[in-house]
């Protein structure tokens, strides 16, 4: 199933690092704060398992919200994308 996942992190050493925790689970950066991928269950029980624990690491008064959204092929390839590629190298889909 391919998954869309959006974050709001304040905290900027946590952001970074949620971050690299996708990239290494395989996920492809879209936005600065949203990646996209294929994702298996067992990898998302692993991906939701990783984030839940980077929130427990947020301090008091940090915002970190993380919403994890499944969409079909089908869906993503109907994408609208409007203004200009955020460049963060060749890895990032718009």
């Amino acid at each position: 199933m391919l998954y869309l996942i959006f974050y709001d992190i304040t905290d900027d050493q946590l952001r970074s690092k949620v971050a690299d925790f996708l990239k290494k689970k395989g996920l492809t950066r879209v936005q600065f704060s949203v990646f996209f991928g294929e994702v298996n269950s067992s990898r998302l029980k692993d991906v939701v398992a990783g984030l839940r624990m980077y929130s427990k690491k947020r301090k008091s008064g940090e915002r970190f919200n993380v919403l994890i959204v499944p969409i079909t092929e089908n869906q993503f390839n109907q994408r609208i994308a409007i203004g200009e590629i955020v460049s963060e190298g060749s890895s990032i889909l718009w």
